[in-house]
């Protein structure tokens, strides 16, 4: 069902544990600083990423939650993530590929897609957008989906094309959507007030 599979990453994990420049790129520092800040809640019972890589944005975002599941098909990229949460014992990271390994120890109330939709292809990508609305209805949830606009070789679908395939099968109240040139990050929850009204300003 997924359009890339596992060897095109285990060829690009054969050039070393960071093969998207995560740590090292000033892109990359500055959308995660956006993502973590899109988030309406302060704090999350029980968060969900896969397609982790090697868990720099995990870093980010496990110390917001009670519960953290970071997850990638790739071993060197499930090592790698495990090294650097090695220090926040509510984070566990396990290899897992979507849509077909959808874990049972949910619901969550975050579920992180970044990165990740453009490689499942359309029909797994309808897939996992019904099991992240399954489990964040199960309470207050949150889906966070940040994509690369640009076209990715091998894949039919752009970000701009994950962020509307996301919209439509999730129906559930759009928070934001925030466009950049390179990227476009939205944000839907079960909830639809803003933060303000969240918190009684308005």
């Amino acid at each position: 069902m997924p359009e890339i599979d596992a060897h095109y990453f285990r060829h690009l994990y054969a050039q070393g544990d960071d093969p998207w420049g995560y740590r090292t790129r000033w892109y990359e520092q500055r959308k995660r600083a956006l993502t973590a800040a899109c988030l309406p809640d302060r704090r999350y019972a029980s968060g969900f990423e896969p397609g982790c890589a090697g868990g720099d944005l995990a870093a980010v975002l496990a110390p917001r939650c009670d519960r953290y599941l970071a997850a990638d098909l790739e071993p060197t990229a499930v090592a790698a993530a495990r090294r650097l949460l090695a220090e926040l014992p509510h984070a566990q990271v396990r290899q897992l590929s979507l849509p077909d390994g959808w874990p049972a120890d949910g619901p969550f109330d975050l579920v992180v897609l970044s990165e990740l939709g453009y490689y499942l292809g359309a029909e797994g990508l309808t897939q996992v957008a019904r099991q992240a609305r399954h489990s964040v209805q199960a309470g207050d949830g949150v889906v966070l989906a940040c994509h690369w606009r640009h076209p990715i070789e091998g894949c039919t679908l752009n970000g701009d094309a994950v962020d509307a395939l996301l919209h439509h099968t999730l129906a559930l109240p759009r928070l934001l959507r925030h466009e950049e040139a390179d990227f476009v990050l939205s944000v839907w929850a079960t909830d639809g007030r803003s933060v303000a009204a969240r918190e009684g300003l308005v």
